[in-house]
């Protein structure tokens, strides 16, 4: 029944977008009686037959699938000659092995449809549901978005692919058999293909089925790779190992009927797998270990699957006892689990011969996980799709990649994010608590806080290492004990961002920093558009409210801003001139009915300098603007310093002393981009000014001078050192309050013997 409905799929129906006429034409030459259609109704009753653990009714939404499909690719051809909707059913039936829903089949199906035969998503959805649209639609390349190079191409589809997945695992899952279908195939594609697509498969996909626990998949989709990246090494290596196999052929059972009837001595009755080792993880050991053929011992692999736990380490002990360990080769991931939730013991022995044996000790619902893959029985167990068990089982990093999705807007950011991800080594660390965390060699404690929580990591202040103080930027090391201490009013460190490792901190970081400029610019834009309006005798800047909402809909088409925030921050960056957006605002009030106070533009006008070179008004710094403010290297100002500010085009406002030579070039060339800026009467914070300091050339110079600066209250944040024979110049930069805290800083550092000048770096005219 089932191979006669195949059949009868070539029929035109519901054609959508498709032309008819090509349709019709491809068909005379793949009827129902062709060679192409038999083998594409073959492979579909094959599939079919894999279907045994679905309902009747869902198997019916399958074929409807395929045909909708078979119609969809009618006329079309693989690279080998056959028709290609046999690739969407080889796809489905991989995903059928890894017993995934009926859903999932139908979108492995048409996962080629939207992007091969002009069907609309709306139209898949209509026929057959939101869901499955969504599936395919997940899948999808983006052919019709144009990019600057291949890498932003990959960046960008791999994260469309991620965002699906975020809704529903069961597109990367799709992704994956349709990865493994095309490297099964891989020799009919075009030669200069293969590397490409293999190296890709090794960089992407490979690491992907790892993570996720499908480790079929993983191993084969390694080996595939190998193959076509390396041609010759594969063939020549595939030869040895055939003639080493011919040399040891009864290796194999020979173990396997010793390890049974070693453990049934014992009353252990467990299932024996022997293996050998796939061809890239002996290439891999050969290229890692720099080793040849001959030396690398452990070709074959034997897993032991028992009915429970304790037999696993009991039976390990036997083994222990009727083969040689190798010493250091043993890793119990029974009590740390990797990642992906994979568990076993491992352990290598010296077999039969005098040859390395590989055996791995699991339960059989270990195997379960460890073989088909985790993500396999994610969501979609039959018994229990919704089991709390299932649901987190590999979760932890699908959410990571969540995290990291929603604070990442460049797509290739995002994938240099993941790419940090995809390959670690782990480091298993501690929370004071007993918790064991596993995280990616070479991560630091700023890693390990935001791993605990995003508010440890952004308030993180100190930690301790096994009881130690530590840097945060120390390494995770194995076993170790980590305490975090956090404080409410700390926030991210820019400098994080040079040695954390993990793409969740990095992103995080990221994301604060950018959320804390937009705010500052936002702040001081706010403060400058104050100040102007006082200018033209506005005392009060219009709230954000409906009776001005007319208002502000006018000044932001003024100046080209989608929002008042936008607005603020734009002024604050120095994109838009405060006076000019003042000069709008001013003009609409007063079409509104207010009317300029005259006397505070009086006041403010009397205030100004009689060289008035401002058009705004006068804007009030203590120190605690945040990166908008940035007072110039050049001259570092200080409080007491007659000042001026620069607004740099998108960089903020730049403080330069009045008598700088570099803010009166700035004046000169770009005069309006200048406001008054005056100091507050109590600064909050320390500045930063450069001193130079002359002294006779002696033993331990350095060390009485920094003792004299420093007993003078000033904090040397960097210091310079240049001499001849007999004088020695100290260049300092010095954190003080005040002009004044400078002068008696000056004062002590000549009164200390041997000193022969104390001065204030000033910048040199320009020529």
């Amino acid at each position: 029944m089932r191979p006669q409905i195949a059949a009868q799929s070539a029929t035109v129906w519901g054609m959508g977008r498709i032309e008819k006429a090509s349709a019709v034409s491809a068909m005379s030459k793949q009827g129902p009686g062709s060679a192409a259609h038999s083998a594409a109704a073959a492979s579909f009753a094959a599939l079919l037959s894999k279907l045994d653990y679905l309902s009747e009714s869902d198997i019916e939404d399958i074929r409807k699938a395929y045909k909708f499909a078979d119609e969809a690719h009618l006329g079309q051809m693989r690279h080998s000659g056959a028709p290609y909707i046999t690739h969407p059913i080889s796809v489905a039936g991989l995903c059928a092995e890894w017993k995934l829903d009926a859903q999932a089949l139908m979108a492995a199906l048409m996962h080629d449809v939207l992007e091969d035969s002009g069907i609309t998503k709306i139209e898949m959805a209509e026929r057959f549901g939101v869901t499955v649209a969504d599936l395919v639609d997940g899948l999808t390349k983006l052919e019709r978005l144009e990019f600057d190079n291949r890498e932003d191409n990959q960046a960008e589809s791999f994260r469309k692919m991620l965002l699906a997945m975020a809704r529903d695992v069961r597109v990367i899952l799709i992704k994956l058999a349709d990865r493994l279908h095309n490297m099964r195939t891989m020799g009919d594609m075009p030669r200069d293909k293969w590397g490409r697509i293999s190296r890709e498969t090794a960089d992407i996909y490979a690491p992907i089925a790892h993570r996720l626990g499908l480790n079929v998949t993983y191993r084969e989709l390694q080996d595939l790779s190998f193959r076509f990246l390396h041609p010759w090494r594969y063939q020549t290596l595939s030869k040895a190992v055939a003639s080493a196999r011919r040399r040891r052929n009864n290796l194999v059972e020979r173990v396997k009927e010793e390890v049974l009837n070693g453990l049934a001595n014992h009353n252990l009755y467990a299932d024996v797998q022997g293996r050998e080792k796939t061809l890239y993880s002996i290439y891999e050991k050969m290229t890692e270990k720099r080793l040849t053929f001959s030396q690398v011992s452990d070709l074959y692999g034997f897993r032991v699957i028992l009915p429970k736990l304790a037999d696993c380490y009991t039976s390990l002990g036997l083994l222990h006892q009727l083969y040689k360990p190798v010493p250091g080769r043993f890793k119990d991931y029974i009590a740390i689990p990797k990642l992906n939730g994979y568990q076993s013991l491992h352990t290598t022995l010296v077999g039969p011969a005098g040859i390395n044996i590989e055996i791995q000790f699991r339960t059989t619902d270990m195997d379960v996980v460890a073989e088909p893959g985790v993500a396999a029985h994610w969501l979609y167990k039959a018994d229990d799709p919704t089991s709390e068990h299932s649901q987190k089982l590999g979760a932890q990093w699908v959410q990571s990649l969540l995290d990291i999705q929603q604070e990442t807007r460049d797509a290739a950011e995002f994938w240099d994010h993941i790419k940090i991800d995809l390959f670690p080594d782990s480091v298993y660390v501690f929370t004071p608590k007993g918790k064991i965390l596993s995280m990616p060699k070479g991560a630091t404690l700023v890693d390990f806080a935001f791993a605990i929580h995003s508010d440890v990591g952004q308030h993180a202040v100190a930690a301790t290492v096994n009881g130690e103080p530590a840097p945060l930027r120390s390494e995770l090391q194995n076993g170790d004990v980590i305490e975090i201490e956090t404080a409410s009013m700390s926030q991210p460190n820019p400098a994080w961002l040079s040695f954390v490792q993990t793409g969740r901190a990095r992103s995080k970081i990221r994301n604060h920093l950018k959320q804390m400029e937009e705010d500052q610019s936002r702040v001081l834009g706010e403060r400058m558009l104050r100040q102007a309006l006082r200018a033209e005798g506005i005392a009060q800047l219009p709230e954000d409210t409906e009776t001005y909402t007319k208002l502000w809909e006018k000044v932001l088409r003024f100046t080209g801003n989608k929002t008042r925030d936008d607005l603020m921050a734009d002024i604050g960056l120095g994109r838009r001139i405060a006076s000019m957006v003042a000069k709008k605002t001013t003009a609409l009030l007063i079409e509104l009915g207010s009317r300029p106070d005259m006397l505070l533009i009086t006041n403010v006008r009397f205030t100004q300098p009689t060289n008035e070179t401002v058009s705004q008004g006068v804007l009030t710094l203590d120190g605690s603007e945040g990166a908008t403010v940035q007072y110039a290297h050049c001259c570092s100002p200080i409080p007491g310093d007659k000042i001026v500010g620069y607004l740099g085009r998108g960089e903020g406002l730049a403080v330069h002393t009045d008598e700088c030579p570099t803010g009166k070039r700035l004046l000169q060339r770009d005069k309006e981009r200048f406001l008054q800026v005056e100091w507050a009467d109590e600064p909050t914070r320390a500045f930063e000014s450069k001193v130079l300091v002359t002294v006779d050339n002696g033993k331990g110079i350095l060390a009485r001078v920094a003792g004299a600066l420093t007993s003078a209250e000033a904090d040397i944040t960097h210091v310079e050192m240049g001499s001849d024979r007999t004088q020695v110049e100290l260049r300092f930069t010095v954190a003080v309050r005040h002009r004044r805290h400078l002068a008696d800083v000056l004062r002590t550092a000549k009164r200390t013997p041997h000193v022969l000048r104390a001065q204030r770096v000033k910048p040199k005219p320009l020529s």
